[in-house]
């Protein structure tokens, strides 16, 4: 018999009331610390997960993720949390950097060849 799987939080189940979810979306860095530590690790888990599986929210789960403890990700989310603990820790990417006088290449507004 094989092991029942973690799942990942559907959309209806956010684990904060919207009004945590709105101070850390807009707050700063030292702002989502505080609230952050005020929040049970489980719950902290539970919501990094959340926001993680929503494309518009990604950034904060990682940010959120960066807070939690491996074995509680890994207990919510199962492999999915492991790798969530992973991305939160890996170095941040660097903007790409472009040389004097090169210009950006963008397919909106191109015309089209006949």
């Amino acid at each position: 018999m094989l092991a029942p799987q973690a799942r990942l939080p559907s959309s209806d189940d956010c684990p904060v009331s919207l009004d945590v979810l709105g101070t850390l979306y807009r707050g700063d860095a030292e702002l989502v610390e505080t609230v952050l530590a005020d929040i049970p690790s489980k719950t902290r888990a539970r919501l990094a997960a959340y926001l993680y599986g929503k494309s518009h929210l990604h950034a904060l789960g990682l940010r959120v993720a960066s807070a939690c403890t491996e074995t509680d990700l890994v207990r919510v989310a199962g492999t999915a949390g492991a790798v969530l603990f992973a991305q939160s820790r890996a170095a941040p990417r660097t903007p790409e950097t472009r040389q004097p006088g090169q210009r950006r290449i963008s397919l909106a507004g191109s015309r089209s060849v006949a």
